[in-house]
């Protein structure tokens, strides 16, 4: 297949899950493409099948912030129909399903489907989402996605509670792979 997926490219959990899923999904023969402000910061540029697409955005007088969020759709749209992806997998709801949402909706008008999956991490339900001005949105992209992903079932069950989500969310645990990060018992010995 040829993935898309979106996440944060820092330190924090769902950059790391993302960039490994990517990385494992890569090594198995997939083609992944990720697409966001920053190269994630696992990716060491060498890693076969994978190619990252910067998200450009453009600092006008008038915007007192970026539109990083309309920038993203844009550049998802434009990967995925370039590279004819199958697939984007965006992690975190806010604002990344929202930005599938509009990529999906740009390649439809002319006739291009794109499915996207969402990925629900922790903040992006159990604060962000939870604020008044984002609830809403964020009800609406967690709905419009063709799939929705849980790294836990307490987060499945915050996500159904605090927006009245009836739609199936598939809980897949964050993952390590052990191949590459195991217990070194020399570390933890004490004399």
């Amino acid at each position: 297949m040829k993935i898309g997926i979106t996440c944060y490219p820092t330190y924090g959990g769902s950059g790391v899950v993302a960039t490994e899923l990517g990385i494992e999904l890569a090594a198995r023969g997939h083609e992944i493409h990720f697409i966001t402000y920053a190269e994630p910061f696992r990716l060491t540029g060498r890693e076969a099948n994978i190619r990252y697409h910067e998200v450009p955005v453009t600092n006008y007088p008038l915007f007192q912030f970026p539109p990083y969020d309309l920038a993203l759709a844009t550049r998802m749209a434009e990967v995925a129909e370039f590279y004819q992806l199958d697939l984007l997998h965006v992690h975190y709801a806010i604002p990344h399903s929202v930005c599938a949402l509009l990529a999906r909706q740009m390649l439809a008008a002319r006739g291009i489907r794109l499915p996207f999956i969402t990925t629900l991490h922790g903040t992006d339900i159990t604060l962000v989402g939870q604020d008044h001005s984002f609830l809403p949105i964020t009800k609406f992209g967690i709905e419009q996605s063709d799939g929705i992903t849980s790294i836990s079932q307490y987060l499945k069950e915050e996500t159904e509670r605090a927006f009245s989500i009836t739609r199936h969310i598939e809980v897949i645990r964050n993952f390590v792979n052990c191949d590459v990060y195991m217990r070194r018992p020399e570390v933890y010995e004490r004399d």
